[in-house]
């Protein structure tokens, strides 16, 4: 596996040897001082460029970066990109190294997003921006409005149903996904926002929850985990019901300490009617009787 010096020598050479990349910043973890460093750490580069299309006319460019285990072009995918400014080359070396690589017109330079982990390797113009040393500050969570709060609270509680409907009947891939697309969407904001209260939103839980461990206490950690769980219906159930518990604990909280208020009687009425269903016969007639 190449280095982390020897890729960096190697974006940076080609950048160089290339007059139409006039300036090459990197972004994401491996410039947060913050991101533990191991060597499955993506190189997330911006080439800035005269113009991309030469390029993009030219698909073999890029084999000067190593022999591709695989490749995405996820501006060639459907649906379109929603910023036609920006053309990625998302390549996953045979050596164990990742570039994802963006190209993104020099002209355009003004509007290249505001990222707060940024770092400049090249500037052939004088042409960048002065950038603040890179600091995760941009993903920081943030504090929620009420508004936010209490949607997230009436979603959380509103798809819980859904999840024991599913279960109920017998179809367990709708309620695995109503249960892990929809109410821990919810959780996982909550979960955010509680991390926030709890470090005086100064502490990320990471993309996707990945530091969540280090961030929570042992016990709610614990009960995080335990809101995961295999296709059977039993620890679903018991998943679903883990995740209400959580939920419960974390959103506390966050509604003390923006003063807000809770929805405990939704949450009473929601939880009861799951373990209501819960033990409802199979061969029931009526929901309630």
């Amino acid at each position: 596996m190449r280095s982390e010096q020897e890729i960096l020598d190697l974006i940076l050479s080609v950048a160089k040897k290339d007059d139409r990349v006039r300036a090459v910043v990197m972004n994401g973890s491996r410039v947060n001082p913050n991101a533990p460093k191991d060597f499955f750490q993506d190189f997330d580069v911006v080439y800035l460029v005269t113009e991309k299309e030469s390029f993009i006319a030219d698909p073999g460019w890029i084999r000067v970066f190593g022999q591709l285990m695989i490749l995405q072009l996820p501006d060639e995918m459907s649906p379109p990109p929603e910023h036609s400014d920006f053309y990625a080359y998302l390549m996953q070396f045979a050596d164990g190294n990742r570039i994802d690589l963006t190209l993104f017109p020099v002209s355009r330079l003004a509007h290249l997003p505001d990222d707060s982990l940024t770092l400049a390797l090249m500037d052939k113009d004088g042409i960048l921006p002065r950038f603040d040393p890179p600091n995760d500050s941009g993903y920081l969570p943030t504090p929620p409005t009420s508004k936010e709060f209490l949607d997230c609270t009436n979603e959380f509680w509103w798809v819980c149903p859904y999840v024991a409907k599913g279960l109920w009947r017998g179809e367990i891939v709708y309620a695995k996904h109503t249960l892990e697309e929809y109410v821990r969407e919810q959780l996982d904001k909550m979960l955010a926002w509680y991390v926030g209260v709890c470090t005086g939103f100064t502490k990320s839980p990471g993309k996707l929850g990945k530091y969540l461990e280090h961030c929570l206490e042992p016990e709610l950690w614990q009960l995080l985990l335990s809101t995961y769980s295999d296709a059977d219906y039993a620890h679903t159930w018991d998943a679903l019901l883990a995740m209400g518990e959580l939920f419960r604990r974390i959103a506390t909280p966050v509604a003390g300490h923006f003063g807000f208020a809770y929805p405990l009687e939704d949450d009473w009425r929601v939880t009861a009617h799951l373990h209501h269903v819960r033990h409802l016969p199979r061969d029931a007639k009526e929901m309630y009787g």
